[in-house]
């Protein structure tokens, strides 16, 4: 009886041991992991902010510079900087859209207008004509890296 009730304290002493130390290392590992998570947070790289391309604004400018029957600037300018006619640009902006439903105008999920046709082709037509880097046509046209190489590519 004697050894009955030595063995059976001994098991239960055993078992809040087992239960001690497996709470002991789940508060470690659970610590362990929230220090992991901090420091997860900390060294995370943030994603930086859009930045405000006003590319409505720069698309109107576009049009009004060179696009338009009254347009800002004589026909020479435009002649000179795309090395073609008004007509012909006007034709090019057509036949592509026709053939890619990319490079038409559409509205975003927000309901605000994309880009406009004339600023897809000609960010792409700058890069094929003068082998203008991207940085150089999005000074141009205000749209992304992105967006730019993705015209050139459907263009293409």
């Amino acid at each position: 009886m004697f050894n009955l009730y030595v063995a059976t304290n001994e098991r239960e002493e055993d078992e809040e041991r087992r239960r001690r130390d497996d709470g002991a290392r789940m508060g470690r590992a659970s610590h362990s992991r929230q220090v992991i998570q901090a420091v997860a947070q900390i060294c995370r790289p943030s994603r930086s902010r859009n930045l405000d391309r006003s590319k409505q604004q720069r698309g109107t400018e576009l049009l009004d510079d060179y696009f338009v029957c009254n347009s800002a600037l004589p026909n020479t300018y435009l002649r000179r900087r795309f090395k073609m006619e008004r007509h012909l640009f006007n034709k090019i902006i057509i036949v592509v859209c026709n053939h890619d439903s990319y490079f038409v105008q559409k509205k975003n999920v927000f309901g605000a207008m994309g880009l406009l046709p004339q600023q897809k082709i000609t960010a792409t037509l700058r890069i094929l004509a003068y082998g203008a880097s991207v940085d150089q046509v999005d000074e141009i046209t205000k749209m992304g890296k992105s967006t730019i190489l993705e015209s050139l590519m459907r263009f293409c």
